[in-house]
C-alpha cells in the first residue's frame, strides 16, 4: 500500500477542506484500507517518518522508498516483497474510503485490475511478484496497466467493484457517503 505523507496528501481537495482536515481524511481512509486487508499481511511503501510510525502501529511492514515517485516506489516494494517470499502482491491505494474486503482479490493467478469508477485510474492491482510488472499510475493508468499485463502475456482479470472503485481525489469525490 503506497502512502503519501498525510500532511501532503489530497492537495486537490484544498478548495473543500483545510490542511488539517485533509490530513485527517487521508489517515482515516488509509486506516480503512488497512482494515480491508483483514488477515493479509500489510506492507506500506512510504517516504515519510510519520507514515512509517502510523504503519508500524498497525502492524504493517514499512518499505522505505524515499524520492522514488509512486511508480518506482511501488515496483521496489513488489520486488522486496517477492525477495521475502511473497508470490502475489495486492497493491491498494490508501484513498479508498469504501474498501471493505481486499482478501479475495489476490486469489487469481495472473493480474487483477480494479479501475476507479471512471475507468481511468487503477485503484487496486494484484500482480505476481516475479512478473516484472511496470506500474504506470496517473491519469489513464487503467488502460496502461491493462496493456502491461497483455505485454507480459499474463492472464488478466478486470474487477468492477463499486466499493473499491470509489477513490477520493477531487472535492466532488467527498460525497462517497451516498454510496453506502
Amino acid at each position: 500500500m503506497p502512502v503519501k505523507a498525510f500532511t501532503e496528501a489530497k492537495r486537490r481537495l484544498a478548495p473543500a477542506l483545510p490542511p488539517h482536515e485533509r490530513a485527517t481524511l487521508a489517515r482515516s481512509m488509509a486506516d480503512n484500507v488497512v482494515a480491508a486487508a483483514g488477515a493479509l499481511p500489510v506492507a506500506v511503501v512510504c517516504d515519510d517518518k510519520d507514515v512509517a510510525v502510523w504503519a508500524r502501529q498497525r502492524g504493517a511492514l514499512v518499505i522505505w522508498e524515499p524520492e522514488r515517485g509512486l511508480n518506482r516506489a511501488v515496483e521496489a516494494g513488489v520486488t522486496r516483497l517477492g525477495a521475502a517470499g511473497a508470490v502475489q502482491v495486492t497493491v491498494a491505494h490508501a484513498d479508498l474510503p469504501l474498501a471493505a474486503d481486499l482478501t479475495w482479490l489476490g486469489r487469481f493467478a495472473g493480474v487483477t485490475l480494479v479501475p476507479d469508477r471512471h475507468r481511468d485510474g487503477t485503484n487496486v492491482v494484484c500482480v505476481p511478484t516475479s512478473a516484472g510488472f511496470r506500474f504506470s499510475y496517473g491519469p489513464g493508468s487503467f488502460v496502461r496497466h491493462d496493456q502491461e499485463a497483455r505485454r507480459l502475456g499474463l492472464p488478466l482479470r478486470i474487477v468492477d467493484e463499486p466499493l473499491l472503485a470509489w477513490d477520493v481525489d477531487q472535492p466532488g469525490d467527498l460525497d462517497y457517503g451516498r454510496c453506502r
